[in-house]
């Protein structure tokens, strides 16, 4: 039966299913109980086929540098107020700020050195790079924007003794390579504060928040080129509430402001707009070009910043980060007849690389995720000797394949791929086609990525081979970014068929993940010293994930229907 008409339905009624499932041809693999003996993991249970995803083969690295000291992260939420040298602190407990008492402790001087590049990329981020002389947190520190969280900002900390002023610690230059790349850090700002602090209590007599008064002076040598006085206001406890002494100190005449002491120091250039600028707001009658270059920028950006957190192993960072450069990809393929098809195809092949670098991490997270939660369902008899099989091999195999991708990041190979990146993002190769209105030339990028869908979909049979169900998930991925690209400029029909085409991606996707953890499943179960009733277990969990296939094409059928007609509306020929 082939699912490229309206009217293609599930033969299969859903109670019926399990009893409907065929053999196994592989139920042969499982070898006769024995006694126990104990398991080495192997290698390689999980690969990508790079020549099928057009991707190029796993590169050879230095293995990374093991650092010298773990850095340390702390976040800081504080609010910044600027006052003039003669302003006077107000009483904070008699103000109705939620202040009960407030303890002055000695005065201080802190000097602190800030490096960047020339050109001050990391300011224009947000980020701060600095080494803090004086105070209980002295050393070096790096200060990242927390996304969505105002007045937040994640320090990651090593000691003084990581690094004299200029030569910064490779554990945090390393960190912010996406923004650095090739150009060096150098000291490009040194500060001298006379820091007064308050510490302040609430009414159960706990210290809940502080209060600073800073009195900074700009230094050029040994010259004060300029001096001014700020406040700070910073949580010391979760959820502290600051907006109350916020507001008393500015109806006291204190003025809000998030500006940086350092980039207050370096001058208004800090404030100029990133390398790589948010991406505009376009309308159908605009240029397409204009579309193509805000996604570019759109997604750029996404993959910069993920950089960073997968260089902090944060969760979901490596996912998140290919997300960005298959939108790049994509974007860049069906974009291509409004670009210089040279130079697309050489960015192409690099996102490519990079996203196959991080692949094996992210699909071995995914994978011994899926059957840590699936081992249940098999008994919890099982369950136990699946585990003990299968999270020391993947566990090792995710530290091996993550080792290898941080490796890449650090490579000149990727530093030169990110400097072309932002340069794309900044100044795409747009021809001439770019010059006509979006409403006029996108609509049939992405009906050209639709036709390739439906074909491939016209194809499939449910008792099909796998193969034809990946190769219609890669087709509906493009489909997918190709109509997300578009959609902020043609409207909500457009928005709307996205949507559905990702609900094809996301069943395709299990059906592709059911499919890897058979192969995987088969691999260790095949492997030497795997005792019988391990190897029975892995195989009860082998049908398990077989039976999930067979589900996942009986829900693609179910939902076909409702993307073909999302695509009539969006009305893209």
């Amino acid at each position: 039966m082939r699912p490229g008409d309206d009217a293609f339905e599930d033969p299969t009624p859903p109670d019926a299913r399990a009893a409907q499932l065929p053999d196994d041809p592989e139920d042969d693999i499982y070898p006769p109980p024995e006694e126990a003996i104990e398991v080495s993991p192997p290698v390689d249970v999980v690969t990508i086929d790079h020549a099928e995803a057009g991707l190029e083969p796993p590169q050879v690295y230095d293995p990374p540098a093991e650092p010298a000291q773990e850095p340390v992260t702390v976040l800081e939420v504080e609010r910044k107020l600027r006052v003039h040298g003669l302003f006077r602190l107000p009483d904070l407990p008699s103000a109705g700020a939620g202040v009960a008492r407030a303890k002055k402790h000695a005065t201080r001087t802190l000097t602190a050195v800030y490096h960047d590049t020339d050109d001050l990329r990391l300011a224009r981020w947000g980020v701060t790079l600095r080494r803090r002389e004086g105070g209980e947190d002295e050393g070096w520190h790096l200060k990242l924007p927390v996304e969505g969280h105002e007045g937040a900002r994640e320090e990651v900390r090593l000691p003084l003794a990581a690094g004299e002023p200029g030569d910064v610690p490779r554990e945090l230059a390393d960190l912010v390579i996406a923004f650095t790349r090739n150009a060096p850090l150098r000291q490009v700002a040194a500060l001298r504060s006379e820091r007064t602090p308050y510490e302040l209590f609430n009414a159960d007599g706990q210290p809940f928040a502080e209060l600073v008064d800073d009195t900074v002076s700009v230094l050029d040598g040994e010259h004060v080129a300029a001096r001014f006085r700020e406040l700070e206001v910073e949580a010391l406890t979760p959820g502290a509430a600051l907006a109350p002494i916020v507001a008393v100190l500015e109806a006291a005449g204190a003025v809000p402001g998030s500006t940086p002491k350092a980039m207050t120091a370096l001058g208004p250039v800090t404030q100029e707009p990133a390398d790589v600028p948010e991406p505009q707001i376009v309308g159908p009658e605009d240029p397409a070009g204009a579309a193509v270059t805000a996604h570019i920028r759109r997604h750029t950006r996404a993959f910069l910043l993920q950089d960073v957190r997968v260089r902090r192993d944060l969760p979901d960072s490596v996912h998140q980060m290919r997300v960005a450069a298959r939108r790049l990809r994509s974007g860049l393929k069906a974009f291509e007849p409004m670009l210089d098809v040279e130079w697309s195809d050489a960015l192409r092949a690099d996102l490519g690389w990079i996203a196959g670098e991080l692949g094996v991490s992210r699909d071995t997270e995914v994978l011994q995720a899926r059957i840590d939660m699936h081992a249940d369902e098999v008994g919890e008899e099982f369950s136990g000797l699946i585990r003990a099989v299968v999270d020391p091999a993947l566990s090792a195999q995710w530290r091996d394949a993550r080792d290898h991708a941080l490796a890449a990041m650090v490579s000149q190979r990727y530093r030169d791929f990110l400097d072309r990146l932002v340069d794309a993002a900044r100044n795409p190769r747009l021809n001439e086609v770019a010059d006509a209105p979006a409403q006029d030339a996108l609509p049939g990028l992405v009906d050209k990525a639709w036709k390739k869908l439906k074909k491939e979909v016209d194809l499939l049979r449910l008792d099909g081979p796998s193969d034809d169900w990946h190769e219609a998930r890669i087709r509906a991925k493009k489909a997918r970014y190709a109509a997300e690209a578009v959609a902020p400029v043609m409207g909500e029909h457009v928005k709307r068929f996205a949507k559905a085409l990702s609900e094809v991606t996301e069943v395709l996707g299990e059906h592709q993940d059911a499919w890897v953890a058979q192969q995987t499943l088969k691999t260790l179960a095949a492997g030497d010293g795997i005792d019988g009733l391990s190897g029975f277990s892995l195989g009860l969990l082998h049908e398990f994930e077989f039976e999930q296939e067979l589900f996942c094409r009986n829900d693609f059928v179910k939902i076909w229907p409702g993307v073909r007609k999302a695509h009539k509306k969006a009305r893209l020929r």
